[in-house]
């Protein structure tokens, strides 16, 4: 590694907006500790990246699994320039009242328990290293403003995100440490690709939505990390042009 080059954790980099970020910023030049469950699929996220990488694979919501990725990634790369709290999962689009606890606290745990443990992980370092401070980038949703139907537990993540990356970037203040909250519309991923055959509306219907390359994504992401860290993108909205999310449908 040398002395310029930045170094970047990204969880849930196996698929999807993770794996697009990983690559996008590779391709900048940095070197990508990458995170996720599944290990094949993280070499094979590695593979495409263009820099120096660390394949560390574990659960999110595990707080041993956590301390190792960060601890891992000191020791090879020797400081952190940036976190991705990426790794999120939802629910099954089911009625509240059937809603088993089992599954809202799976989401919870990813979602908010993994988000709060890597930040936790993350503004210790920030605090430490010279010269001293950090970025942080939460992957939030067009559901931290406005949720599907039957979306409870993945809107209550998302909304309680705002809050960790509000607090997060208070507290971070005095020790340079940057917090941004990404909301993503209907980018064309793994997780998001059945909207475009046909998502459940507010009035019953079920219609398909217009959807977005996720390049677009990493793209944004890229520029946000390339910022100073005494400069704050505190909130960023991208999204399909044609997605319904002023007014919902």
């Amino acid at each position: 590694m040398t002395e310029s080059t930045k170094v970047a954790i990204i969880t849930g980099a196996s698929s999807g907006i993770g794996q697009t970020t990983a690559i996008a910023i590779s391709a900048a030049g940095w070197s990508v500790a990458l995170f996720g469950r599944r290990e094949e699929l993280l070499n094979e996220t590695a593979a495409q990246c263009k820099g120096a990488t660390l394949v560390v694979s574990g659960d999110v919501a595990d707080e041993e699994h956590v301390i190792r990725l960060f601890n891992e990634t000191i020791n090879k790369f020797g400081r952190l320039d940036l976190l991705f709290n990426n790794a999120g999962t939802g629910a099954p689009a089911i009625p509240l009242e059937d809603l088993p606890l089992s599954l809202f606290q799976k989401v919870i745990n990813t979602n908010l328990i993994g988000t709060f443990l890597c930040t936790r992980e993350a503004v210790k370092i920030f605090k430490r290293q010279q010269p001293q401070g950090g970025r942080i980038i939460n992957n939030g949703s067009i559901s931290a403003h406005t949720p599907r139907p039957h979306s409870a537990p993945y809107t209550s993540t998302k909304h309680a995100i705002s809050g960790m990356t509000k607090s997060t970037a208070l507290d971070g203040r005095p020790f340079n440490i940057t917090c941004t909250q990404i909301d993503i519309g209907n980018a064309h991923t793994p997780m998001a690709a059945r909207l475009a055959v046909g998502a459940l509306q507010p009035d019953g219907t079920t219609k398909p939505e217009a959807m977005m390359d996720q390049k677009h994504v990493g793209d944004a992401i890229v520029h946000i990390a390339s910022l100073p860290n005494e400069v704050t993108v505190f909130e960023f909205n991208i999204m399909a042009t044609g997605m319904p999310f002023v007014g919902r449908g």
